[in-house]
């Protein structure tokens, strides 16, 4: 199974195989959504009570997955279009506010993603294998969506770009939203699978289902890196 017959909810069930995107480096940019230190920050696990270890243990396949997956192929992608002068940007989730008096109902939740990140502490910066080089564009968000309050529609639009690449987490959130509000605005998206992460296999694949074919086409690093004539490994 390829990227074209795989991730097909009922909606698309016998819908004919999309034509592979247009991905030229006058057209084509790569966002990385999130991937921020806060998500992989972990207290000692022996400090914790016993329902704190078990959704401590709960996270573990996630941290395996940013740890041996993602982050090392979102890097190895990042090189490649750097290398062949395509755009890279980055979004990440913050408050311009030391209280996140600005966040977003969203951000404001009780629960896990009740989220207080202001933008100069280090939990908000963007991991250290992941980070922007010379003039790489990064936006700010104090919402789920990369393109809600901030200008990332205009300046994909000033670059001349009309497709985006997608990585970075959660699939279900942040990713999701994104890729929803590119699809809005008329962007070409393509999600690459095995650079994102949600907080279970279950989540990511049953959002990337959702998503696929109607917002975004979904494919792993290598079937892009094919596409795109990239260096393969």
């Amino acid at each position: 199974m390829t990227w074209k017959t795989a991730y097909r909810s009922i909606y698309y069930d016998g819908a004919p195989e999309p034509a592979d995107p247009d991905l030229t480096k006058e057209n084509t940019a790569l966002l990385v959504i999130d991937v921020q230190n806060t998500y992989f920050t972990r207290a000692e696990r022996a400090s914790l009570s016993v329902d704190e270890q078990r959704r401590y243990d709960a996270w573990n396949p996630f941290h395996e997955r940013m740890r041996e997956i993602v982050i090392p192929r979102t890097r190895e992608l990042l090189g490649l279009f750097r290398n062949n002068g395509y755009e890279c940007l980055f979004a990440r989730i913050a408050c311009h506010t030391k209280n996140g008096r600005d966040r977003s109902l969203s951000q404001k939740m009780p629960g896990w993603n009740n989220l207080l990140l202001p933008k100069d502490e280090l939990p908000s910066q963007l991991v250290a294998d992941l980070q922007p080089q010379g003039d790489e564009i990064v936006v700010t968000k104090t919402t789920d969506s990369a393109l809600t309050g901030t200008n990332l529609r205009l300046i994909l639009t000033n670059l001349g770009i009309k497709t985006v690449v997608c990585c970075g987490i959660f699939t279900d959130q942040c990713v999701s939203s994104t890729v929803r509000s590119l699809a809005d605005e008329s962007f070409g998206v393509v999600v690459v699978e095995d650079c994102c992460a949600a907080g279970t296999d279950e989540l990511h694949h049953k959002e990337l289902e959702i998503i696929n074919m109607i917002y975004c086409h979904v494919m792993s690093s290598a079937e892009l890196k094919a596409i795109m004539g990239l260096g393969l490994k």
